[in-house]
This record gives C-alpha cells, sequence and structure tokens, in this order.
C-alpha cells in the first residue's frame, strides 16, 4: 500500500514541508527509516539521528523545523508522538484490518447476553448470562466476560483476557480449613477501555469492580475485587493491585508495580515501575518505592542497616531528649 505524503496530512493536519505527491508505503522509526517510510522525532535528545535518517519524512516539533528541513520533507506539528499514534490508526484503517463486526462461529455467547450489532467477537471467546457488549467494541480472540459483566463502546480487550472471575475471598473456618465468599457482584467497564492480554479484572464481592472511561491497562495485570480505576489512568504490563483499592484519574503506573488493598490514590498520581504502595497518596505527583540494586555483598550491608534504623533512632531521640533537659 502507498499513499501521497499530502493525503495523511489532508487528513490529520500539520504543517507540511515538501512534496505533498511524495509516496508513503509504510511507517518506520527514525534510525531504520527508508526512503518511502514516514518516521517521527517526538524526543530532543535524539536530534543526532534525524540528520543521519533516509526517512522519506519526518513528523517533528516546531523547534526541529529547521534542523528537518535540513534533511528533506518533514511535517510540523506540536504533538510529534500524539501525530504519530493518529497517524498509526489512519494506516491501519487503510489497510482494512479494522475487526469486521460480527460473532466468529467459535465464540460462546449466553442466550441472556447482549452483544451490539456492531461489535466484534473473536474465536474462542465466552460471554455469560446478562453480560453486556457495547458499541463498537473489540474482543479478541479467548476473552471471558462474566455474568452479569458490561463492556461499554469502542473498548478493545486483547486476547485471554478474563473479564469477572471471582475476586480472591475466602474466611477461616477455625480449623485451618477456609470457606468460601461468593462473589455477588460484578465488573463494569466504560467506555473507550483498552485491556491487554491476559490481564484479569475480578468481579466483586457485593458491589462492582469498576473501570472508569478511557483507562488503559496492558498485558498481565491482576485487578482484585472491588478495585475502582478512574478515567484515562493507564498500567503497565504485570503490575498487581489489591482488592478495594481506589485509583484516581489520569494516574499512570509503571510496570510490576503492586498496590495494597482499600488505598486510595489521589487523581495524577504517577507510580513508578516496580514500586510497592503500601499507603494511600493524597496528593499528584511522582512517587517511588524501590530499594535499589546493589551487588548482593552491599546489598545485604544495607538491608541488615535498614533493619538497625528503629532502635537508631529511638537512640537519637533518647539523645535529644537527654540534652534538652
Amino acid at each position: 500500500m502507498q499513499l501521497r505524503l499530502g493525503s495523511i496530512v489532508e487528513a490529520l493536519g500539520g504543517e507540511l514541508c515538501g512534496n505533498p505527491e511524495r509516496p508513503i508505503a509504510g511507517l518506520a522509526p527514525l534510525e531504520s527509516a527508508g526512503d518511502t517510510q514516514l518516521s517521527f522525532l517526538a524526543n530532543p535528545r535524539l536530534a543526532q539521528q534525524l540528520a543521519a535518517s533516509r526517512a522519506a519524512c519526518v513528523i517533528v516539533a516546531p523547534a526541529m523545523r529547521e534542523a528537518a528541513l535540513a534533511r528533506g520533507d518533514c511535517i510540523v506539528t506540536g504533538e510529534p508522538y500524539l501525530y504519530f499514534a493518529r497517524l498509526t490508526q489512519f494506516w491501519k484503517k487503510q489497510l482494512g484490518r479494522a475487526a469486521a463486526p460480527g460473532i466468529h462461529p467459535s465464540a460462546v455467547i449466553d442466550p441472556q447476553a447482549m452483544v451490539d450489532p456492531t461489535a466484534a467477537i473473536g474465536p474462542l471467546c465466552v460471554v455469560e448470562r446478562g453480560a453486556r457488549i457495547g458499541a463498537d467494541t473489540v474482543l479478541k480472540a479467548r476473552v471471558s466476560v462474566g455474568e452479569g459483566c458490561v463492556i461499554g463502546e469502542r473498548c478493545i480487550l486483547h486476547p485471554g483476557a478474563v473479564i469477572g472471575a471471582d475476586g480472591f475471598g475466602f474466611a477461616p473456618d477455625g480449623t485451618g480449613a477456609w470457606e468460601k465468599i461468593e462473589q455477588l457482584g460484578a465488573v463494569r467497564i466504560g467506555n473507550d477501555v483498552e485491556v491487554g492480554a491476559n490481564t484479569c479484572i475480578d468481579r466483586g464481592a457485593l458491589q462492582d469492580t469498576v473501570i472508569e472511561d478511557g483507562v488503559k491497562l496492558d498485558n498481565l495485570i491482576q485487578v482484585g475485587h472491588n478495585v475502582r480505576i478512574g478515567r484515562h489512568t493507564a498500567i503497565a504490563g504485570c503490575a498487581g493491585i489489591a482488592g478495594s483499592a481506589n485509583i484516581g484519574a489520569y494516574c499512570t503506573i509503571g510496570g510490576a508495580a503492586m498496590i495494597l488493598g482499600h488505598l486510595t490514590l489521589a487523581d495524577h498520581v504517577n507510580i513508578s515501575a516496580g514500586s510497592f504502595v503500601a499507603r494511600s497518596i493524597p496528593a499528584p505527583g511522582l512517587y517511588t518505592g524501590i530499594f535499589p540494586i546493589d551487588d548482593n555483598a552491599a546489598w545485604e550491608k544495607n538491608a541488615a542497616t535498614l533493619k538497625q534504623l528503629h532502635k537508631l533512632r529511638e537512640r537519637v531521640k533518647a539523645l535529644e531528649k537527654k540534652t534538652d533537659s
């Protein structure tokens, strides 16, 4: 497939500095793009790659206009990365790869489930009784949507996602065994949500687990029962969120972060990858909870010292009290 460079700008906007008739045959990273491919520069620290790039055209910010023109054609826009994101959507539509509405013959849809006619249900999906799938939503292969769960409009659920499995609820019976707590809630997912492959969102124990509009979840994330995730929050792969945590809107949570249950994160909280969140966070900001990696011998010494901090604190307090008296 080839598109005119001018047709891309006509569809997406931006200022074209160059030949509108130039054919574009693909999209590629700056360092590997060929002379029929379109690329972008979003990070000014990679500007040294711009001059050497063989790309037919590069999407750049206004500050990089002159440097881009020195090497060839460019599209100037205020947000190159956002422009590139929209370009990938435009390109995929031209390729005709969007999922076609309909239900794959191998999918199992309960007669009491409701699937919008414009939704696309992929191979081996299961949609249980009372579940509802909204307009233009896509369930890729092997997605399971449990009883009574609701998926909004324009959502994408990637292969193996499980929506509405039982939450982890058990009560000790006094003999060392466990008694199951039936999970009587469901999962409610808003509009424009994306759920990654093999991510699991548990149904609520009594009330529903809620994923608000625009949330983006990566692969292999565990969302416990009765969690609430605010609108447009993005969570990277392998994160774990324990039951009844309340995560605000417009948050970002890095990969492999762990969030304990019954905590509240304010809107616009950003959690670094690998962090362990053991308390509520009431104010926006960037938070990190990682013990730095080191060679093992040094790490063991530092860990041993850390265990002595409480005793050291008490000694300092006693000395301060003695000095004050």
